[in-house]
């Protein structure tokens, strides 16, 4: 019997955020082809350190893992948008900078996911539904930088990839700036439905195979 198990931070564990409509993790299991299950391990606010925790608690009949991390990586470095630069390349350095510690941290956590020699998917980060749009706008552009490690990482590994920037592209996908509502949280689940039954990813592109 399939047991999916979702692991990351609030993309997932979302359920304090939809106003008493359905979790991620409900949505999920009610997507699910008859026979599978899934379990939620995912915390609110983890980040790429936070998941070794998350694995060491999987089900002992965990049989796939999908992963949603890396967006409180991102906000850890906000910093990065306000930062007083004298030159546009200055302000690269630095996103650069944040990346490449990004990809250190991301490296060893897929990593050890990986050691659990279970099927991973795993997920692209975001853009999320800021109000103003000039900031929107500057973190639509430096997450590219993020999301290049994450498709970079997964490539290497044959993983597949959804693209959650692809999937919550409405405000009503967001129950606030950084989470999904019920609304996306339905679109996400049924990405996951997808890219763990069945062999290729459709032409419609709800997700990639990174290989």
């Amino acid at each position: 019997m399939p047991h999916l198990v979702l692991i990351g931070d609030s993309v997932f564990d979302n359920g304090a955020y939809t106003s008493g409509g359905p979790s991620v993790i409900q949505q999920v299991t009610s997507s699910l082809p008859q026979g599978w299950s899934a379990s939620l391990r995912a915390v609110d606010g983890s980040t790429t350190e936070d998941i070794d925790a998350q694995l060491a608690a999987l089900p002992e009949d965990a049989s796939h893992l999908v992963l949603s991390v890396g967006g409180n990586n991102a906000l850890l470095r906000a910093d990065v948008l306000q930062a007083p630069v004298a030159t546009s390349g200055e302000a690269l350095l630095l996103l650069s900078k944040a990346a490449d510690d990004f990809e250190v941290s991301y490296r060893r956590m897929l990593g050890q996911c990986l050691k659990v020699d279970l099927p991973v998917v795993t997920c692209t980060v975001y853009h999320g539904n800021f109000a103003e749009p000039s900031y929107q706008a500057c973190v639509a552009v430096a997450l590219c930088a993020f999301n290049d490690v994450i498709i970079r990482v997964a490539a290497e590994h044959g993983l597949k990839v959804i693209d959650l920037r692809r999937i919550c592209s409405q405000r009503s996908d967001y129950a606030n700036p950084i989470e999904p509502s019920s609304l996306g949280g339905q679109k996400i689940a049924s990405a996951i439905a997808l890219a763990v039954t069945e062999a290729t990813p459709p032409l419609r592109g709800a997700y990639v195979v990174a290989a």
